[in-house]
């Protein structure tokens, strides 16, 4: 793609920036960061400028570096409490499985699409070496943590199946709320878990929420190529990344998947310094594994009408709000000048079909 009004446009809502100093700056809005106001504020600014998705990240454990924020609100809380901050913009919240029972994470994601009426995705991790938080597994490789996410993704996306469409009939005469032949045992046994379901929550306006991950490897792409609809990848420039996305999409095959490039963006008039303050408080040299774009607004856009062959860039700001601020006011103008208005779900609006319900269709 090389027209930037087509490309999806995500934002990744980390704390006050992924920079770890961040928060030191005057503009950084650090004493906010645990109320309401900062986040819906920051979201609710982006959904009305027209960015396609909110991801919010988050993984276990808190951070033990001197200079960064130790400590985070969790993504699924904070993106319930968004759904009435926000009217078309997807909620994607990182929900790791390790150590975490799908049951919960199903619903709790199948919560939000209702609330949201269709709006609400999980972005599925993995986290390595947590296991004194939780002291009920012995650690695991990555290989074992990725076959876990697997089991837990099939498991989440057969409870989102577990009521049919039509099970809720509400028959006041005979006091029936359910159909009962409608709403089914998922009766999963596998290598990490055993859920007989069905899940408490009726199937959502997407029927399946879209189930997104990053690519850090082997086994997340495995991952990705197998269960994902958005695929966020990291690469060092622009044609890395339309070689990466063009063996993804061989992979895939048939099966409709987006990808999404990351970007890390600082973005100001003087920008450049403004990244050497960072350094310096952090005491070393900011070095990321994607795209690292610092500079103007009218830069940022330039680099949006050059990237080629993915869906869309999840930028994620160095320092979220001054950032976020110049996108919304100078940016997606530009890129995105007419909002679509707030219908249909995230599904309805990629183009991608209702999925049918396994469980309809076996009898």
């Amino acid at each position: 793609m090389s027209d930037s009004s087509e490309l999806l446009l995500a934002v990744d809502f980390a704390g006050t920036g992924i920079h770890p100093s961040s928060w030191r700056r005057d503009d950084s809005r650090a004493e906010e960061l645990f109320t309401p106001h900062y986040w819906t504020d920051l979201v609710g600014a982006a959904d009305r400028a027209g960015v396609d998705f909110a991801f919010l990240p988050d993984a276990f454990g808190v951070v033990s570096d001197a200079t960064t924020v130790r400590g985070r609100l969790e993504a699924v809380g904070l993106a319930a409490r968004l759904t009435a901050a926000t009217t078309r913009i997807g909620l994607i919240p990182t929900a790791t499985v390790t150590h975490t029972e799908p049951f919960h994470v199903a619903k709790a994601i199948q919560t939000i699409d209702h609330t949201t009426l269709g709006r609400a995705g999980w972005e599925v991790a993995v986290t390595p070496g947590v296991v004194e938080l939780f002291g009920r597994k012995k650690e695991q490789d990555t290989a074992s943590l990725w076959a876990e996410a697997h089991e837990a993704a099939e498991v989440a996306a057969r409870l989102w199946d577990s009521w049919e469409d039509d099970a809720e009939i509400r028959d006041v005469a005979t006091g029936r709320f359910i159909d009962r032949d409608k709403v089914h045992y998922i009766d999963f046994v596998g290598e990490y878990f055993s859920v007989k379901g069905s899940s408490i929550v009726p199937r959502s306006p997407q029927g399946q929420p879209l189930v997104a991950v990053t690519v850090t490897g082997d086994e997340s792409l495995e991952f990705a190529l197998q269960r994902a609809d958005l695929v966020r990848i990291r690469a060092a420039d622009v044609s890395a990344a339309s070689e990466l996305a063009t063996r993804i999409r061989a992979a895939v095959g048939d099966r409709s998947v987006f990808i999404l490039l990351d970007v890390d963006v600082l973005l100001g008039d003087d920008a450049a310094s403004d990244l050497v303050q960072l350094e310096e408080w952090a005491g070393e040299t900011y070095r990321s594994d994607t795209l690292v774009h610092t500079g103007t607004s009218e830069s940022l856009i330039e680099l949006l009408g050059d990237t080629k062959d993915v869906d869309g860039v999840t930028l994620r700001p160095l320092a979220l709000p001054s950032t976020l601020r110049r996108l919304v006011e100078n940016v997606l103008p530009v890129v995105r000048p007419e909002v679509a208005p707030a219908t249909g779900t995230l599904r309805d609006r990629l183009g991608l079909s209702r999925p049918a319900n396994r469980f309809a269709a076996a009898h």
